[in-house]
């Protein structure tokens, strides 16, 4: 039997099922070519929102407490920054042992540019001090750059025997075990400065931790230690009214505001290089786009005078950088500071 235009019911069955998956086949054409349009609009929408980049006030926080040398860098730099972006930049103080509450809340923003993070050598130093930490300072921030470097210095009280380094290490070499040196707490930057000066000029000196800054200036104007490891922003101020002399600075280059004062390697210790530093960074993830404007706004604020002005008054010597060098010294410090850590056998936290 045949049907009407002599078609069996197996080829109308075939060209049924060729209908059907010619509408399929039309559907998933729309479908992907609807995502496709999707896509191209989410990617168009976050090139715009880029470029407009910052539309809001961006927080800094800063893992310090108000008033210490990474506070008053941080509003400095902040403030000469809004020039630049446009915005206003807001200080979050978030202070911890090892940086840690102010670097997880940043580590676990939102990476669109509007929580930045004051990050210094501590964020290198707590990588190898604490067992475990919540955030990797590697792999869980992109840098933005540096802000400036600050220098420690040796000092001495102004009686002090010891008119330079030079003295020190001598007395230290024909007398082991017998020089005492005051700094702040183990694992601090000036703890860790300290040993890594015994290790590089060879000496065996005693190392007296203090609670804070405070009592290691009483200690050394009382002559309980011999010299003292400290940042030299807080002690310009002893310096300068001559309770304390500084014998030398432990960075490469002399500090501008203590023109006399010779370096660590001035006085024989060649390989010796150390200062603190901060810098910004942002979320890992975050678009290079937006990093790169807020390093041309870091590195345009660090050419003011009056941000040079404060900044030197506080000890540091402003400098910027690029996100890539920021890396590269980020890198460089975990390993020098890890090396110290293990090395003078310091209890991990």
């Amino acid at each position: 039997m045949t049907y009407q235009h002599g078609r069996t019911p197996a080829k109308i069955l075939c060209f049924a099922c060729s209908l059907q998956k010619a509408a399929m086949s039309h559907r998933f054409n729309i479908s992907r070519r609807s995502l496709l349009l999707t896509a191209v609009a989410v990617s168009a929408g976050r090139v715009q929102a880029q470029a407009k980049y910052p539309e809001k006030p961006i927080t800094l926080i800063v893992p310090f407490g108000p008033g210490g040398i990474a506070d008053l860098t941080a509003r400095a730099v902040a403030q000469a920054m809004t020039a630049t972006l446009k915005q206003t930049i807001v200080v979050d103080n978030r202070p911890s042992a090892g940086s840690i509450v102010g670097s997880t809340a940043v580590a676990q923003a939102q990476p669109d540019g509007y929580t930045m993070l004051l990050m210094s050598n501590g964020n290198a130093v707590s990588q190898t001090l604490f067992k475990k930490l919540p955030f990797d300072a590697v792999k869980d921030f992109a840098p933005v750059g540096t802000l400036g470097f600050f220098d420690l210095a040796v000092f001495v009280s102004a009686e002090s025997r010891f008119k330079t380094l030079r003295e020190v290490t001598a007395y230290a070499k024909a007398n082991p075990g017998k020089l005492t040196i005051g700094t702040i707490a183990p694992g601090s930057t000036q703890h860790l400065s300290a040993e890594l000066f015994k290790t590089v000029a060879g000496i065996d000196a005693v190392t007296v931790p203090y609670k804070g800054t405070p009592a290691v200036v009483t200690a050394l104007r009382s002559g309980e230690i011999d010299v003292g490891f400290e940042i030299l922003g807080p002690m310009l101020s002893q310096v300068e009214g001559k309770a304390l002399r500084a014998l030398a600075v432990t960075s490469g280059k002399r500090f501008p505001l203590l023109p006399n004062v010779p370096t660590v390697q001035e006085e024989g210790i060649a390989r010796y290089d150390v200062a603190s530093w901060n810098a910004l960074a942002v979320p890992a993830k975050t678009p290079k786009e937006i990093v790169a404007k807020l390093t041309l706004a870091a590195n345009e604020a660090l050419k003011s005078p009056e941000v040079i002005a404060q900044l030197q008054r506080l000890g540091v010597r402003p400098q910027g950088s690029t996100p890539e060098q920021m890396t590269q010294l980020l890198t460089s410090e975990i390993k020098r500071w890890g090396d110290v850590i293990k090395t003078s056998k310091i209890e991990t936290q």
